[in-house]
């Protein structure tokens, strides 16, 4: 669902009363989006060979297919996509960053980066997603957080800011080289469902090959066969391995405006795990906007007509069993019969719309209330602006 502070508050109001609103509508939201609910779908006539896997739609985090989703298991190189992350949120993507010699050494896939040399952090990433470097992870980690140990600390908090509570991060590519470096499908689907947020995130996952101009001229080809070869609606991900985490995959994908994030542990069989999961996804739901950001022209009381709103659109992927099953309801506040007046203005938000798919609620999007009198003194002034823009000659934007 898209929703934008700016739209929370149509009236001029104090700050307090902008916190609690904002408060609020996080409240809602996290309602809507802690709703995994299993319905009727497609009937699916194949297996999935990972040991843990989920399937869920970017959007509303509705988990759509579910096995072991929530068992901790070792994750391998998908770790990198915290370590990428950290990266990009760094603000830091511009600048040089200078080899170390531990990252120089670091076992396993590697980008071969050379002690001393400067390379961009940005190029760093690119070879961390597409080559799955761990000696570029081990550079980010030195560069990010100034340390090893300070990236794996700003990692775990990370980790929790997400809600990703059955994970901990011990390194920043996915090693076994320690016991309790862990996770689970559902985090890291929630961790993928983050990160798809991030532009630059979406641009480096989505990216075939890249090439680096530097001291050295590098060309990386990706590893995720889904997007090279193998997927058309395939938007990106992350491969990784390892002799006791075995194949971990995750992968994004889109079809007429659906997009799903699929997520496998422990599968001998992953590409086909994420095909045959997409696949079945695309063809049992659609996206459906049940609630459209704006004023709610259902509300037929005199009071409320065309002054209530929802700050933001709810979409969710529904089988067509479920649209046939969809109800919505809108509770308001009823103000007391005396206090019915231009001058009365009722607490925030004024209510709710629910949304059930029989009797299971799978969402509920806020109301919030725009007095008619605001929108007539805004009208006031700006006219009152215009003409005295005009006065002294200067036209005002509108």
């Amino acid at each position: 669902m898209s929703h934008q502070d700016a739209t929370l508050l149509r009236q001029d109001g104090d700050l307090n009363m902008g916190k609690k609103l904002a408060l609020i509508l996080l409240a809602f939201l996290l309602i809507v989006t802690a709703v995994p609910l299993y319905a009727a779908a497609e009937q699916r006539n194949f297996s999935v060979s990972a040991q843990a896997a989920v399937l869920i739609e970017q959007e509303s985090g509705r988990i759509l297919y579910g096995k072991n989703q929530d068992t901790p298991l070792r994750i391998a190189s998908i770790t990198k996509i915290m370590t990428a992350v950290l990266a990009i949120e760094s603000g830091k993507m511009d600048e040089m960053v200078k080899v170390s010699s531990n990252a120089e050494g670091t076992e396993g896939s590697s980008i071969y980066l050379r002690a001393g040399e400067k390379i961009k952090l940005e190029d760093l990433v690119y070879g961390l997603m597409l080559r799955s470097g761990n000696d570029s992870a081990v550079a980010i980690a030195e560069h990010v957080g100034g340390s090893l140990e300070g990236f794996v600390y700003m990692m775990n908090e990370k980790a929790q800011e997400l809600g990703m509570s059955n994970t901990m991060f011990q390194n920043p590519h996915g090693l076994d080289d320690h016991e309790d470096h862990f996770s689970t499908a559902y985090d890291m689907a929630l961790l993928t469902q983050y990160a798809m947020e991030l532009e630059q995130y979406q641009t480096i996952s989505a990216t075939k090959s890249h090439r680096v101009d530097g001291e050295q001229i590098r060309v990386w080809r990706n590893k995720n066969r889904l997007l090279t070869e193998l997927y058309k609606y395939s938007t990106g991900g992350k491969t990784g391995y390892t002799k006791r985490a075995k194949r971990t995959l995750v992968s994004t994908a889109e079809k007429n405006g659906t997009e799903l994030i699929a997520v496998t542990l422990n599968a001998p069989s992953d590409w086909h795990d994420h095909m045959n999961l997409f696949n079945w996804a695309f063809q049992s739901y659609s996206m459906e906007t049940l609630v459209e950001e704006g004023v709610m022209k259902e509300i037929e009381d005199a009071f409320y007509k065309d002054n209530v709103y929802a700050p933001y659109s709810f979409e969710f992927p529904l089988t067509n069993v479920e649209r046939e099953a969809l109800t919505k309801e809108i509770t308001l506040y009823k103000p007391p019969a005396d206090k019915r007046s231009a001058e009365f203005i009722p607490p925030q938000p004024v209510g709710k719309v629910e949304i059930k798919i029989n009797n299971d609620v799978i969402g509920q999007v806020p109301l919030l209330f725009d007095p008619p009198e605001v929108e007539e003194k805004r009208s006031f002034w700006k006219k009152f602006l215009d003409i005295f823009s005009f006065t002294i000659g200067v036209r005002s934007s509108d």
